[in-house]
């Protein structure tokens, strides 16, 4: 076909018009070519090779996290099946004590089994079994308040023990190791997980003893878009059958006091019954 073309064009123009004619000709051969050679310099799919700095970072966030992990006790603390508590809380509006403290008994079977007793009668009981949030008062057994379920849900998958025995073992991990800060007034490493789902905690370590002294993660509201920021701290740290615990744990909203508890006793791994968790049962026997 190309020869076709240049014998028509030689018969039907003088020379200079055919040599510009095999000008343009060139042009949009070369023009037409460009794409093509494009597509085939280019792979169809290609995943750009996490670089030698940010594979150094990880590894240095891993570590600090394993050596956070020894701190809590290595095995002990990574085989907690269950905690029981005794201690005292104080809640806060606006970083301001609106309460005078309540007595509390704490049960806890991991992962999702939570149950909390108040009042020295023990006779307020607030009870998390999975998704279902109970309150058993003197009227018996009903939802808990939406409000509160809510936000006990939201808490529950950045709980510490839960970031560092699950989120630490799930594909699709990725750690950030973003230097050394200051965090309840102590010199800290702070380290950044996200999982696969984009949820991300920030953990903060003491350079010293490498046990975690804060932990931070933020979530959108999704009636007014605004981002909250929400906190937990530890302090107070006892070696506890094996397992160092921090026997002050003082929770932030958005900069402001929310929480603070003050532990008295703890026990590990007392074999607590799946019954305690039943909504039927509303306190514990009072022990001798």
């Amino acid at each position: 076909m190309d020869a076709v073309i240049s014998r028509a064009a030689t018969m039907a123009c003088p020379a200079s018009k055919l040599i510009r004619m095999n000008q343009l000709l060139a042009i949009l051969l070369l023009v037409l070519c460009i794409p093509a050679m494009g597509q085939t310099s280019t792979p169809a799919t290609t995943s750009a090779p996490t670089s030698p700095v940010a594979q150094a970072n990880a590894l240095k966030a891993r570590t600090l996290l394993n050596e956070a992990i020894a701190a809590l006790g290595g095995p002990a603390y990574l085989n907690i099946q269950d905690i029981s508590q005794q201690g005292r809380t104080y809640s806060f509006h606006m970083g301001q004590p609106n309460s005078a403290g309540l007595e509390f008994w704490r049960f806890y079977k991991y992962p999702d089994k939570d149950r909390y007793e108040l009042t020295k009668q023990r006779d307020v009981v607030e009870l998390y079994n999975g998704d279902r949030a109970i309150e058993i008062t003197y009227k018996g057994a009903q939802n808990q308040d939406a409000k509160d379920a809510a936000s006990y849900r939201k808490r529950r998958p950045y709980a510490l023990d839960w970031v560092l025995r699950h989120w630490l073992t799930q594909p699709g991990i990725a750690l950030f190791y973003e230097g050394q800060t200051v965090a309840e007034s102590k010199t800290v490493d702070q380290i950044t997980i996200m999982n696969a789902q984009d949820d991300a905690i920030t953990i903060y370590l003491d350079v010293d003893t490498h046990l975690p002294v804060k932990k931070s993660f933020s979530w959108r509201d999704p009636t007014d878009k605004q981002r909250n920021v929400e906190e937990e701290s530890y302090d107070n740290y006892r070696p506890t059958q094996g397992i160092m615990t921090p026997y002050t744990v003082t929770r932030y909203y958005n900069g402001d006091m929310s929480n603070q508890r003050f532990l008295s006793m703890v026990q590990y791994n007392q074999n607590l019954s799946d019954s305690l968790f039943d909504p039927s049962q509303k306190s514990l026997p009072k022990k001798k």
